[in-house]
């Protein structure tokens, strides 16, 4: 098949959800307000809460969500041909992540910008906020850990991605600068701004940067982790204007810039995609499709990490509750676009089958590397870019996306760590909080040896405990329109698929670590299982209370404007 098709029909789908999918969301189901005073203005500081122009908010979100998952999980999945992949990535894009990323959005910002986990206080109850938590603070440990981890290894094989890698923070303090205190025009910053990152690439293409072998009895991926986590703990305790913010929109416009090239190599080569649409031959050891395509492919289908982004920092930025439809589902669509550029740069970025089934030869042995060399194909082959400047952007590319999630990450589980605090009586102060979050991710981190290897040591459990978390996000969307009495099935067929998946998932891992003896996931894996069960006991006795009780006190005057609204 040539993936020329491929990319047509998937870009249309997915576009084709934003422009009439989310426009129904954002009308008749969460019917967003442009009149509603948002958080970011009612409770500014300028620190964590400021109001956001939306372009710019998107550029946050889009590269907080799409890290190297998107691109991990997409690459990874294809083993069991292109075609399951290809459905899940488009159909999850359009009617799960587009509305799940949109109504957490509207559901924080509807509640003065708190996060999924103390919304789950309010709407599950308190046995549920606790294990909510306990769920939050593992998924955003495995982030922050193995996306260092990926990073790392990335600055390491491919040092012409070093400079643009660094560059880029220079390049957001000087944007955070020109637009917040020096008032310059969006435009002519954004423009200004990309060619800046672009330079920084081709500069990084001919001046590589390797570290030594050995630093200070240290292998060179240790002193980049360690680099890595001292960064993202000042980014998350200095004013989200200040380089956050400005780093992920301009790198938003950057890897959408670079997807783009992507598409259009695509379309000038029309390559041929070389692997299986289903594939019959998969190697001994992996696992079966269903369930396990569904939690291997999260980011870029569905992903609950999304949702502690959206009520985390975003939520906290939105000028006005209608740009909630743009920053979150818009969001959800670039994600999806880059996961489709994963399963397209993997399977027709090889010249024969053969050259595919050698880097397909076991379960999880494509990924991002995958990725850039398959992608890097298509951009030698489409634009004639060179191979060493092809494998410095997609790398780049990916660098950027791990390097946006993990810095946020490290932010929200700060949020995080304050809240159990306060749970505790503790209350903990940003700089302090932070601190703790370091020192827990750098003790999982170098655990297992100085390689950094024990970022990994949790990773399998990702795709589940993700999956565990949209569903409870979900659910907590799914009481709110209860309790305004609006249509709550574009949330709840999608709830009650992803939470089905996420059980019989964990319930499979179960037996996969037992077999290799892994007690550390076994353990793991059953707290999760045990906390998934119980959340949605919770979650269904919450809704069945929702649907029976007249619309609560504080709901009625927003309940009678919006009813008012929808005639």
């Amino acid at each position: 098949m040539n993936s020329v098709i491929l990319a047509v029909i998937g870009v249309g789908m997915i576009l084709a959800g934003y422009a009439l999918y989310s426009k129904y969301l954002a009308r008749r189901v969460y019917r967003l307000e442009e009149s509603f005073r948002t958080p970011a203005h009612e409770l500014r500081d300028d620190v964590d809460y400021v109001p956001t122009n939306k372009y710019v908010l998107w550029g946050h979100h889009f590269t907080s969500v799409a890290g190297a998952a998107p691109i991990v999980g997409p690459a990874v999945a294809v083993i069991w041909g292109w075609f399951p992949a290809f459905l899940w990535v488009t159909l999850g894009t359009v009617f799960f992540a587009g509305m799940h990323d949109m109504g957490a959005l509207w559901a924080s910002a509807r509640n003065k910008g708190k996060s999924m986990g103390a919304l789950s206080s309010r709407y599950i109850g308190q046995r549920g906020a606790n294990l909510f938590l306990v769920v939050i603070f593992l998924l955003l440990l495995m982030v922050i850990a193995a996306f260092a981890v990926v990073i790392s290894n990335l600055l390491v094989s491919t040092p012409t991605a070093v400079i643009p890698t660094w560059g880029a923070i220079l390049v957001a303090l000087c944007i955070g600068q020109a637009i917040y205190r020096f008032k310059w025009n969006l435009a002519v910053v954004s423009v200004v701004g990309v060619v800046a990152l672009y330079s920084l690439i081709v500069i990084g293409d001919r001046v590589p940067v390797e570290l030594p072998a050995e630093v200070m009895g240290l292998p060179a991926n240790a002193v980049w982790i360690i680099l890595l986590f001292v960064y993202a703990a000042i980014a998350s305790v200095l004013p989200v204007w200040m380089l956050l913010q400005p780093r992920d929109y301009i790198n938003g416009l950057q890897l959408f810039i670079g997807l783009g090239i992507l598409y259009g190599s695509v379309l000038l080569a029309a390559p041929t995609i070389v692997a299986p649409a289903m594939n019959d031959a998969v190697p001994e050891g992996t696992p079966s499709l269903v369930p396990l395509l569904f939690v291997t492919i999260a980011c870029g289908a569905i992903s609950g990490f999304h949702g502690m982004v959206s009520s985390g920092t975003s939520s906290k930025q939105l000028d006005k509750e209608t740009d909630a439809r743009f920053v979150g589902y818009f969001g959800a669509v670039g994600e999806g676009l880059l996961a489709l550029g994963a399963i397209i740069a993997a399977t027709a970025g090889y010249r024969t089958l053969a050259d595919w089934e050698a880097v397909y030869s076991a379960f999880n042995s494509g990924g991002v590397a995958a990725f850039v060399e398959g992608g890097g194909n298509i951009l030698n082959a489409g634009m004639g870019i060179s191979p060493s400047l092809s494998a410095t952007i997609l790398a780049t590319m990916a660098v950027l996306f791990a390097a946006t999630t993990m810095d946020t990450g490290v932010r929200l589980q700060r949020f995080v760590v304050q809240e159990a605090g306060e749970i505790m009586g503790v209350k903990l102060g940003k700089t302090a909080a932070t601190v703790v979050v370091i020192v827990v991710a750098l003790a999982l981190t170098f655990n297992a040896g100085l390689d950094g290897s024990g970022g990994m040591l949790i990773w399998p459990l990702f795709g589940t405990t993700n999956q565990l978390l949209a569903g409870l996000t979900l659910s907590i969307i799914a009481v709110m329109l209860l309790r305004r009495r609006r249509n709550i099935t574009p949330v709840v067929l999608p709830m009650a698929f992803v939470m089905v998946m996420t059980v019989y998932a964990l319930i499979v891992q179960l037996g996969t670590f037992y077999n290799d003896q892994n007690w550390l996931l076994l353990v793991l894996d059953i707290v999760i299982l045990v906390a998934s069960l119980w959340v949605i006991v919770e979650a269904g006795a919450a809704m069945n209370r929702a649907r029976k009780e007249p619309v609560a006190d504080e709901d009625v005057a927003v309940a009678e404007v919006e009813e008012r609204q929808s005639r």
